[in-house]
């Protein structure tokens, strides 16, 4: 695994391979197939997502393809509830996959046990590893599901759910002063 440290002047540097490089070669390690970890240096915080959707933002760019502004257009029309909407409805469909892909995997393992290609030890251990991996990459979309909606909402400048609550909350207390002093004005002659 390569970890990369990063730091204030945006640069990176690789500790596995002891030196610096470039988000370009960045790119080339995660194509190829590395497993990587990014930090920010000062902070200690793990950047890897952050960085990666950087390098994604980035090569879209490069290949000149972009979201359609209709696309962008209801999104704004629709608030940022719809990529929300989006997010679970996909998420959902994953978890519908992962499911089924559970179900044949049990019956392909026991098929394989019953023709005797497997000892019943081998399919356990087969099973549990399989369901081992499934089970971590199911984790890893909860951890990262709401940081993704909130990179992108950020990145089309929507307000958050949470954001357009308070911004609410402080209108709500702006009225209710505005009319204290309309009625503390009217009071004097």
């Amino acid at each position: 695994m390569h970890k990369i440290k990063k730091y204030a002047n945006r640069k990176l540097y690789d500790t596995t391979e002891k030196k610096y490089i470039s988000l370009d070669q960045l790119a080339a390690l995660i194509k190829a197939g590395e497993e990587i970890s990014i930090v920010d240096n000062r902070s200690g915080e793990d950047i890897t997502s952050a960085i990666v959707s950087q390098l994604l933002a980035r090569d879209k760019k490069e290949d000149d393809t972009e979201v359609p502004s209709s696309i962008l257009i209801q999104l704004l029309r629709r608030g940022g509830g719809t990529v929300v909407d989006y997010a679970k409805k996909y998420a959902t469909i994953f978890q519908s996959a992962m499911t089924m892909a559970e179900d044949e995997i049990d019956k392909l393992v026991s098929l394989m046990v019953k023709d005797e290609e497997l000892s019943e030890s081998e399919g356990s251990r087969l099973k549990k590893e399989i369901s081992n991996y499934g089970e971590n990459l199911r984790k890893w979309i909860v951890d990262n599901i709401d940081q993704r909606i909130r990179e992108v909402l950020n990145m089309m400048n929507l307000a958050t759910k949470e954001q357009v609550i308070e911004l609410t909350a402080k209108i709500d207390a702006l009225k209710k002063q505005v009319v204290k002093l309309e009625k503390g004005g009217q009071k004097k002659p």
